[in-house]
């Protein structure tokens, strides 16, 4: 499914580097945003008391809520070298993971070498491992967590992720399970576990979809029928399938998903026809949506209308560089 922090990171060639660019000696240069109504008041706190470290942390904190990750990993990394807390160093390893994997991965070795303890800071390194791909450390790092905290939801879905890029997908299955019976309230891991049963037409789907259906009281979300659809769809029962998309659809007019597995359907029902009515519709939702142009040219060219197709596929292709199947069908025709 297409289912916190963002950071860039600037001129640093080492963690030393940019933290030795923070000291009190040197003038930052974020003075104008520290200058801001917002950050103003702390800021002069600091300036009287330059090593408190939980002023720098209140004012990191601040930052980032505000969108200014720079200046917020600044005062992490401030507060870090003023005093060893975990919450500093989670600070500045959530910022950096993103963009700075790498340099989250050193720090964090670091990091670990202060407070050895603390599993939050060694998750935090397994998903840096898993950010640079390299997947057996970070399994590694999870395994070793797990050993001591065995209901760490967080962690053993972070581990079933993992095995999925392995393709292991059976252990992965248990472990998302597990997980489930751990944190049943996690929306996110409903969806994954959903949309799993689904795909391997398992029934079970039916009945975690109903529990969500029947959790969301303002009947919102379009997913637990849109995952029904799914699996009908895989066991050829066409006509719940296109209930069940249709339900999601009238859930949640947006959501595109629905259009697409639809209308998909119809195609390879053959009814093409009415695949592009729904494609269409998709169309005046997302003008943009490559997706629905590119099935709109699937249809057209099993319709025999090549030019057409044709036409349709190439919109496709410059909405999205990324399809290729639709630059090939272009060859093709």
């Amino acid at each position: 499914m297409k289912y916190f922090a963002k950071i860039l990171v600037t001129g640093a060639c080492s963690m030393t580097i940019i933290i030795s660019c923070n000291d009190n000696n040197s003038a930052s240069p974020y003075e104008e945003i520290l200058e801001q109504k917002a950050f103003a008041a702390i800021s002069d706190s600091i300036k009287k008391d330059p090593s408190n470290d939980q002023l720098r942390f209140r004012r990191a904190v601040l930052l980032n809520t505000n969108n200014f990750p720079e200046p917020a990993l600044a005062d992490f990394q401030k507060a870090w070298s003023l005093k060893k807390e975990e919450k500093y160093a989670l600070g500045i390893s959530t910022l950096l993971l993103e963009k700075k994997a790498d340099s989250a991965i050193l720090f964090l070795q670091e990091a670990l070498k202060e407070i050895p303890r603390s599993y939050l800071l060694r998750l935090s390194l397994a998903r840096g491992y898993t950010a640079t791909s390299k997947t057996r450390e970070a399994l590694a790092i999870c395994d070793e967590i797990l050993s001591q905290k065995p209901d760490l939801a967080d962690v053993i879905k972070l581990k079933a992720d993992l095995l999925d890029k392995e393709n292991k997908t059976d252990e992965a299955t248990r472990l998302w399970e597990q997980a489930y019976q751990l944190a049943p309230f996690d929306v996110e891991l409903n969806y994954i576990l959903a949309l799993r049963y689904a795909e391997a037409k398992n029934p079970r789907v039916l009945a975690l979809c109903d529990s969500l259906i029947k959790a969301d009281t303002e009947g919102r979300h379009a997913e637990p029928y849109y995952y029904k659809g799914i699996y009908y769809a895989n066991i050829n029962d066409n006509a719940r399938a296109i209930t069940s998309f249709d339900e999601a659809i009238q859930h949640d007019f947006y959501f595109l998903d629905g259009y697409i597995e639809k209308g998909s359907l119809l195609y390879e029902m053959k009814k093409y026809e009415e695949a592009i009515a729904v494609f269409n519709l998709a169309l005046t939702i997302s003008p943009s949506f490559a997706d629905a142009y590119y099935w709109i040219a699937k249809c057209q060219q099993a319709m025999g209308k090549k030019e057409e197709a044709r036409v349709n596929y190439l919109r496709a292709f410059e909405l999205d560089k990324t399809m290729k199947e639709a630059r090939e069908a272009v060859d093709s025709l």
